[in-house]
């Protein structure tokens, strides 16, 4: 809204000043403050409303240190964290843009399910909380959603450079500035560490024939979903210790920051030689938004926890993260920027295959890690919380630089 009344100023009074809100760099520095404080002046009165409400965790005895103690801390403090991202990006950010609309989309319905689940847990006293069936259910159909957007709509494009017919290849001096072709849809995505590193989804199906590319949406929107699915359950996983998982993520927001930032403007992509995608700098003020809003929620989250996040916050970051990275196409390196969410889910699904695998084959199961996920494990070897917590903090920056180094590293 600042957006369009700034731009207003400048057009019919010219404004002194007014145009600084035209860049994406001020305004993202601007949400980032903006989400820092209200995350951590107004978190404080949401935790005490929380309170006030005896919105309590309940915590199950599952033999780690510490644990019981955690009974009765106010859970659902997600709601910190979508109301200092959603305000800031609603002020400063273009709401015409398509992905801001997407990524308020996504904040707003992964939210919604999040908050579901806590509701019935807290006010229910049902431990279950929201059946896995219409947790999936959620997901399947926000990915369908970002999907269909980023497939049909027409403000989804890229820009490709003209190829020199002498050489058929990019001709890439130091004095002469790449030219590009007009915008257009496409399915291009980004391979990391490999030299021509541009990939087409489409061309995964150009067996039904010389049409294939008309029916690319039956494989990219089902890839859709399971990256989402996938990288939402991995945060709702990795959301167990004080601040492990609000710290990740903002390691991993603050990455697909930068990507952003470089992808949407043309100077940047000339220089890196990266895909150029029209539009996407506006991304930038969301994610500045995110990273400030999660910062200001280890405030009050960081050992000892004076607020959980919940489902509302867990599932709303995997969410949104995995939404950004299929928008700045880097989904093939959620394995790498995401190490910490990935190492997470793998545990859970190792521990239970192998349970399930030697239960059948010698009667008993049996286990890999001492308790899964992995952050339990270390737990379970007297490991304190904030040490496991600081050293996965740690991991998380070097897969962030890792992926950063991609966009010269191919």
């Amino acid at each position: 809204m600042l957006y369009y009344l700034f731009e207003f100023l400048e057009k019919q009074y010219q404004m002194p000043g007014a145009s600084v809100f035209q860049f994406i760099t001020f305004r993202a520095a601007l949400a980032i403050i903006l989400s820092l404080l209200f995350s951590t002046i107004f978190g404080k009165k949401i935790i005490l409303m929380l309170q006030k409400k005896q919105v309590g965790e309940s915590v199950r005895d599952l033999g780690l240190e510490g644990q019981l103690q955690k009974a009765g801390t106010p859970t659902m403090g997600g709601i910190i964290i979508i109301l200092a991202t959603l305000i800031p990006v609603l002020l400063l950010a273009r709401l015409d843009n398509i992905y801001v609309i997407m990524l308020i989309v996504t904040t707003l319905w992964m939210g919604a399910v999040g908050f579901t689940d806590d509701y019935i847990k807290v006010f229910k006293k049902d431990k279950a909380g929201l059946s896995g069936k219409f947790k999936v259910m959620g997901q399947v159909g926000l990915g369908l959603f970002v999907g269909a957007v980023m497939y049909f709509h027409p403000g989804v494009t890229i820009k490709q450079e003209k190829i020199n017919p002498q050489f058929e290849t990019e001709k890439i001096t130091q004095n002469s500035p790449r030219e590009f072709n007009p915008e257009e849809q496409s399915l291009l995505t980004t391979i990391p560490f490999v030299k021509d590193n541009e990939f087409d989804y489409s061309k995964l199906i150009t067996w039904l024939g010389d049409d294939y590319a008309k029916y690319a949406w039956l494989i990219f929107i089902p890839i859709v979903i399971f990256i989402i699915t996938a990288v939402s359950n991995g945060a709702n996983l990795t959301d167990g210790i004080d601040g492990l998982a609000a710290g990740s993520s903002a390691i991993i927001v603050f990455a697909l920051a930068i990507f952003a930032f470089i992808s949407g403007n043309i100077v940047f992509s000339d220089y890196l030689n990266v895909m150029y995608i029209p539009r996407l700098g506006e991304l930038v003020i969301f994610t500045s938004a995110f990273v400030g809003a999660l910062i200001g929620f280890l405030w009050y989250n960081t050992y000892p926890a004076q607020v959980f996040m919940g489902d509302t916050g867990s599932l709303t970051i995997g969410g949104v993260i995995a939404v950004i990275a299929i928008a700045v196409r880097k989904e093939l390196l959620i394995p790498v920027l995401c190490g910490i969410f990935f190492a997470e889910s793998l545990s859970v699904i190792l521990q239970v295959s192998w349970f399930k695998y030697t239960k059948k084959k010698y009667g008993e199961g049996r286990r890999i890690f001492l308790m899964s996920p992995l952050h339990h494990h270390y737990q379970k070897k007297n490991y304190h919380e904030s040490k496991i917590v600081t050293r996965f903090w740690i991991v998380g920056i070097f897969l962030a630089i890792i992926s950063i180094v991609t966009l010269k590293l191919r």
